[in-house]
């Protein structure tokens, strides 16, 4: 199954609105507004006085999520930007998303009324630069009165208020680090809070929006670079850019976060075993398989995403047999020694990375979900060898879909059995009473934390050896 299809049964627009949030302050951000500031020039005596290009994308990136769509999905608005202004226009239109709800009471308190909806995200996004990246008041200001005035005879017309609102906001630091982290949407706050608690639901709105850093997976007695975490990855800050680190070219690394990958570790892949890695793409699983000296079949429903898949294989000197098709009518002639699945999920896990999914779910279809899950499971382990072994594992903060889906599991099939897994780096209280491995957002704090997972390891008990 395709891995865009994570949630794909929640097709529902969050009609409430809800944000993922927390604390956390984004990079510091160099534009050619600032650059002008520094040199004594305001940015709106330029002699063209057009918007900034970064500033513009972004905020066409934010309006087409309000209208529904996923940031992903949205990128085509700006794909005639240079390189950089594309990376920074989503740069900020992420950290805006991670805090939409936090600014509503800072901006509240200065409007009169309710602007017309693109001044409004123009008075967001400003916000965001203001306090939460801590860009110099004067740039943003006057850059976004120039944007404002970029936005037709009504723009023109508010142009007045947003200098009036956002020279206001600058001074609201105080009021601003007060306010509580963004509260995930109600439909996922509450079977977080049920499973682990008040506390823990903060703590992981706080992680949300911190964001996430940029993870590496190394190939076996090689390194990557960047900081070496417990479970084994490399760490670097959010922003870096990938193709300049060193071994890239040479394929000594992939992309993945810390938490994903600890999937296939748990799996305990061996040299010469044959393996499936079910709904494989973007690939860091099979990659990491393939790099143990597995014989890997990795099998996805997006063709295109597996081409993907296959030149990141190339770029790292690795190999494995593709397979475009549905993963529950995968009739292998063999059967494996051990097959991975990374199942379609709600992909709240990964919220942190895309503050815009509690924008767009409204978590409906969960119940579909959770059956094509079990149904994927119980697949699964019939295309495995006596004594094969399945790791089941979702980028889901639901219990639904990770401890509660195990537990129904073994309440239909009593003969599996989940082996706890033996991993360096995890920690004692992350393993369920089930055996299975529970990870957080909020593990992890002092390095920038990880995906929401869940990873459980099965076996039958009646053939395992």
């Amino acid at each position: 199954m395709d891995k865009q299809q994570k949630g794909g049964a929640e097709g529902g627009r969050n009609q409430g609105r809800h944000h993922a949030g927390g604390r956390g302050k984004g990079p510091r951000g160099g534009n050619r507004d600032n650059r002008d500031n520094r040199a004594g020039k305001p940015a709106e005596s330029r002699p063209d006085n057009r918007p900034d290009r970064a500033r513009l994308g972004a905020l066409r990136l934010l309006e087409a999520v309000e209208a529904g769509a996923t940031l992903d999905e949205a990128a085509v608005r700006i794909e005639r930007l240079a390189p950089a202004d594309r990376a920074r226009a989503r740069r900020l239109a992420l950290e805006t998303l991670r805090r939409v709800a936090r600014l509503e009471p800072i901006l509240d308190k200065h409007l009169a009324r309710r602007p017309r909806p693109d001044v409004l995200m123009l008075l967001r996004l400003a916000t965001v630069e203001l306090l939460a990246l801590d860009e110099a008041p004067h740039g943003v200001v006057n850059a976004a009165v120039v944007l404002s005035r970029s936005l037709g005879p009504k723009g023109v017309a508010a142009a007045g208020m947003v200098n009036a609102v956002l020279r206001k906001v600058a001074g609201d630091r105080e009021a601003w680090e007060a306010l509580a982290p963004q509260e995930m949407p109600d439909w996922l706050r509450e079977p977080v809070v049920a499973a682990w608690g008040e506390e823990v639901a903060r703590k992981i709105e706080a992680a949300h929006e911190a964001g996430a850093p940029l993870d590496l997976t190394a190939k076996p007695a090689l390194v990557a670079p960047g900081e070496a975490l417990p479970t084994g990855s490399f760490r670097q800050p959010s922003g870096t850019r990938v193709t300049t680190l060193p071994g890239f070219a040479e394929g000594d690394w992939w992309v993945q976060d810390a938490a994903a990958a600890i999937a296939a570790k748990v799996l305990a892949p061996k040299a010469g075993e044959r393996i499936a890695d079910l709904c494989a793409a973007p690939g860091g699983k099979t990659m990491q398989l393939a790099a143990a000296g597995a014989k890997v079949t990795a099998l996805d429903i997006s063709e295109a995403r597996l081409e993907r898949m296959e030149e990141n294989l190339a770029r790292c000197g690795l190999t494995a047999k593709i397979v475009a098709g549905d993963a529950l009518a995968f009739a292998p002639d063999e059967g494996f020694d051990a097959i991975l699945l990374d199942a379609p999920c709600s992909a709240t896990g990964t919220i942190r990375r895309h503050p815009d999914l509690p924008l767009i779910r409204d978590g409906s279809g969960l119940d579909e979900i959770t059956a094509l899950q079990a149904a994927m499971i119980d697949h699964a382990l019939g295309l495995l060898k006596p004594g094969g072994r399945l790791v089941y594992a979702t980028c889901s903060l639901l219990p639904a879909e990770g401890e509660e889906q195990i537990a129904a599991l073994l309440a239909r099939n009593p003969r599996i059995r989940v082996e706890p897994p033996q991993v360096a780096g995890i920690e004692a209280g992350w393993i369920t009473p089930e055996g299975g491995l529970r990870l957080r957002p909020d593990y992890w704090p002092e390095t920038g934390g990880m995906d929401g997972f869940f990873i459980a390891c099965l076996r039958n008990s009646a053939d395992a050896t």
